[in-house]
């Protein structure tokens, strides 16, 4: 018994020696951080109290510090900022879907403000700015070592003044300028047509209004076209779209997903980590999804692109998306401005995490350029319209078609042909068209 007695002390003394081994030294680096710390706060005070005494002009102190955080925060990485009360206030107002200014999402790279996408209708897309464009100057000021927002601010103006941007664009020899006209930006969430027989949604950007007009959007057309039967699928075009509101993505994913998750964020600490997942019923029942993507879509257009992928729901097609995969939460601070922090990143339902990656599309389809258009003479047209029928001697049809059959025969090629002309001006979305068609023709007939 003394020797389990002894044997129990000797243990519990040798672990008392080893906590206190490993745990002075780290006590003693805690203490050590936690000096420099409020070392370097020192040293920000002395700066801070030496350019208010010596800066050869008067400063206002309240920019000082408001400079300081905004650099603190933009260190981190691209998308962390301080929000002053008036850009936090246009934030907002962004978010519900109606603001002024150009109509373009821009990140910052090489120092550089970079076109992540024009938005669609807007002033900058009228203007003919392209998604990777570089904004190098603005009205002859150049952007170089300015902050992303101070950056925006200069681009910013009254609605109906001009701004001049000095462009550098991939594949253009020289610097160009572009005049846009500064306007109210109203934006449509979502645009819903009819292309032959498929339904085109087009989803220009995720604020509170995507999900009630893709909803609203697919059902007027699904009504046009007469019925669901009448409706060979659907093409989700994301292009250019550089995101917006995470709960809205989640609710354009939920929209063609039954059940399965649709993404989950990961944070530093792993119990902040969030799962959302689908709910059932599907908007489509099922029908063929095309996603169109390309290296302007970013952050929620991804997250839809990646679940849809993931779970098999639709073929993506086009070319690899913008990589914006990270969660920014806006914190309101005192002063009634507010902190956007970096605070997790995305991951679609396989673990593919979208950072720096992107999505990649299932069948990779490159927009070519636009040409201009040639006018074909009226001999060379009927040259290349020549069939069967205008050979000499050609045998005739004697097979008699009814009336209805002959109308439906007709309008069947008229979408032919005209999915054909859509080719010259948007060659990605007759690509998508084509493969729902194809998949349509697939579908077993009793569907």
């Amino acid at each position: 018994m003394k020797k389990f007695l002894m044997a129990a002390t000797l243990g519990t003394a040798a672990s008392v020696f080893v906590t206190t081994q490993f745990a002075g030294p780290l006590i003693a680096q805690e203490a050590e951080k936690k000096s420099t710390v409020y070392e370097q706060l020192d040293l920000f005070g002395d700066i801070f109290e030496r350019i208010r005494a010596q800066y050869v002009e008067d400063v206002d102190e309240a920019d000082l510090i408001e400079a300081a955080i905004n650099g603190m925060l933009t260190s981190l990485d691209p998308h962390s900022s301080y929000l002053p009360p008036k850009d936090f206030d246009d934030m907002r107002t962004q978010t519900s879907g109606e603001f002024g200014g150009l109509g373009i999402e821009v990140t910052q790279e090489d120092g550089y403000v970079k076109v992540v996408s024009p938005m669609d209708g807007t002033p900058a897309d009228e203007a003919g700015m392209e998604s990777g464009d570089f904004i190098t100057s603005v009205d002859g000021t150049s952007l170089l070592g300015l902050t992303l927002e101070e950056a925006v601010e200069m681009m910013r103006g009254p609605v109906g003044s001009e701004i001049i941007l000095t462009v550098v664009r991939e594949g253009i020899d020289e610097p160009f300028e572009v005049s846009i006209v500064r306007d109210t930006i109203k934006l449509t969430a979502v645009r819903s047509r009819l292309e032959g027989d498929s339904v085109v949604l087009r989803v220009t950007t995720f604020n509170r209004q995507t999900f009630p007009n893709l909803k609203d959007g697919l059902a007027k057309q699904i009504e046009e076209a007469g019925g669901e039967d009448k409706v060979n699928g659907i093409v989700l075009d994301l292009r250019n779209n550089p995101g917006g509101l995470l709960t809205q993505a989640i609710a354009v994913s939920d929209a063609f997903l039954d059940k399965g998750e649709i993404v989950s964020t990961r944070g530093r600490n792993p119990r902040d980590s969030e799962r959302y997942n689908a709910t059932e019923g599907d908007l489509s029942n099922g029908k063929p999804i095309v996603v169109l993507i390309n290296g302007g879509s970013a952050s929620a257009s991804e997250i839809v692109a990646g679940a849809l992928q993931d779970h098999r729901r639709a073929v993506v097609i086009g070319e690899k998306s913008f990589g914006k995969g990270s969660v920014q939460t806006v914190v309101p601070v005192r002063g009634d401005g507010a902190m956007r922090l970096t605070t997790s990143r995305y991951y679609t339902p396989s673990g593919r995490s979208i950072q720096a990656l992107g999505v990649s599309p299932d069948i990779i389809v490159v927009q070519p350029p636009r040409k201009p258009e040639e006018e074909a003479t009226e001999e060379e047209a009927k040259r290349n319209s020549r069939s069967e029928a205008d050979l000499r001697g050609s045998l005739t049809n004697n097979d008699k078609i009814s009336e209805d059959e002959r109308m439906q025969l007709e309008a069947e090629q008229k979408k032919a042909e005209e999915v054909a002309k859509l080719r010259e001006q948007d060659y990605q979305l007759a690509y998508a068209l084509d493969v729902l068609k194809g998949l349509s023709a697939l579908a077993p007939a009793d569907k």
